[in-house]
């Protein structure tokens, strides 16, 4: 009796490597399934109520969540919860986005000089961002904006002033490793300009890390705002905000428990999300 043999099915070279660049990246889709449905709700505020958040209507405080037209409630000065919450996201969302993009264009175009320069200029550019860093992110922009006074343009101004130095020591540690590639010696001893060489070669193979960790910085930024809100810095009342609504809450926590879990949970799920967008790109980045 002969045995018989089956041939091992030949795998084409590649081609695991292929599927593993084939499959879903989960925390990617997961962060930004999350973070568009956070941003639908908020641009769809005037159509998922009616109620104006900043109306105020003693006769009806303190309805609790469920009440006729107020499905989250409504506070102590009568303003409903939920209008509050949809429009104070898009306050918070808008500031926490725009503020880091002065931070990562500013940083990322000094840590560009300074890695490609070298020498003195590198050397001030690090005392520059040893001083700067110091300090706690949080409580360097509360002290600059406690200066500044409250408002957009003073959480604006104090993130660009205190930011930029983590953008500038992501890209600078890049550059002095792309500088050492062969197609940035190529582009140097072809004599191209130095910007050319800095904006049109270096610059998109080194600032991924940099758009990676703006996401996480969006989120810290985001803290910034409801810390500032909470603080009474932050944007001026009347219009929503999801720090100043957790401050105006946590009096009533015990009996209340809506008024600053609701605004807390928020802003939770939008740091959850945006860590789920940054994982994603690390992950797709080392595939």
């Amino acid at each position: 009796m002969s045995a018989i043999t089956t041939a091992a099915p030949v795998v084409p070279a590649g081609s695991g490597r292929r599927r593993r660049r084939g499959r879903w990246n989960g925390p990617l889709v997961a962060g930004l399934i999350l973070f568009g449905l956070i941003v639908a709700l908020a641009l769809c505020a005037p159509l998922l109520t009616s109620q104006d958040p900043i109306k105020q209507n003693l006769q009806a405080a303190f309805l609790d969540p469920g009440a006729p037209g107020h499905l989250l409630g409504t506070d102590a000065l009568g303003r409903d919860v939920l209008a509050r919450l949809l429009y104070g996201a898009r306050v918070d969302l808008r500031v926490g986005v725009v503020a880091v993009i002065s931070p990562l264009i500013i940083g990322s175009l000094i840590g560009l000089v300074a890695g490609w320069f070298g020498g003195w200029v590198d050397a001030v550019i690090g005392r520059i961002v040893d001083m700067v860093i110091a300090f706690p992110f949080l409580v360097l922009v509360i002290a600059l904006v406690f200066a500044m006074g409250p408002g957009t343009t003073s959480i604006y101004v104090a993130v660009t002033l205190v930011g930029w130095v983590a953008y500038c020591r992501i890209v600078r540690g890049q550059v002095l490793v792309a500088k050492e590639q062969e197609y940035a010696m190529a582009a140097r001893a072809s004599g191209l300009p130095t910007w050319r060489i800095l904006l049109r070669h270096l610059l998109p193979n080194v600032v991924l890390q940099a758009i990676i960790f703006s996401m996480s910085d969006i989120v810290l930024t985001l803290l910034a705002i409801v810390t500032l809100g909470f603080l009474g810095l932050g944007v001026p009342p009347p219009t929503p905000d999801w720090g100043t609504m957790i401050q105006e809450g946590q009096q009533f926590l015990l009996t209340k428990w809506y008024m600053a879990t609701i605004p807390g949970l928020a802003v939770v799920v939008t740091g959850l999300a945006l860590a789920l967008i940054a994982d994603g790109i690390v992950e797709k980045a080392n595939q």
